[in-house]
């Protein structure tokens, strides 16, 4: 199991770029880096509620769950 961050569709969808994005959540470009190239270990629910406000989405359209086909 696998949870997928899609934090680089939903920006390019809304032709947002990482610097701007950043600076509107008050946060640094490095750790919203980390999370847009899926290195993150966590996602603080305030931050994932600034990303939601920010890019005008809804949780499920960031986070995604995919099974793995290992059995």
């Amino acid at each position: 199991m696998t949870i997928v961050i899609n934090l680089d569709v939903i920006m390019a969808k809304r032709k947002i770029r990482l610097k701007t994005l950043a600076q509107a959540m008050n946060m640094t470009e490095a750790n919203l880096s980390i999370l847009k190239n899926g290195k993150a270990k966590a996602v603080r629910f305030s931050t994932l509620d600034k990303l939601c406000e920010q890019l005008d989405c809804q949780p499920a359209d960031i986070l995604e769950f995919q099974k793995n086909d290992d059995n």
